[in-house]
């Protein structure tokens, strides 16, 4: 139970912290901007992001919480 409270904090951690690098990047602004069928692949391509850094998180996390128990 503990790992899963250490894997979804970390995980919605690193999801808001790769949030925060696409608007500084202005990504955010480039999937507004976007039309049609480049507006749904723009937006595919953030949200897989977004979960690559939350999963990122996550499992570092894990990683770093089982040496420290060890």
């Amino acid at each position: 139970m503990t790992s899963t409270k250490v894997f979804l904090w970390w995980f919605v951690v690193g999801a808001t912290m790769a949030l925060a690098v696409i608007m500084v990047q202005g990504g955010i602004r480039e999937v507004m901007q976007a039309q049609g069928s480049v507006w749904e692949l723009k937006l595919v391509e953030l949200l897989t992001t977004i979960m690559g850094g939350g999963l990122l998180g996550g499992c570092i996390a894990l990683i770093l919480d089982r040496i420290k128990k060890s």
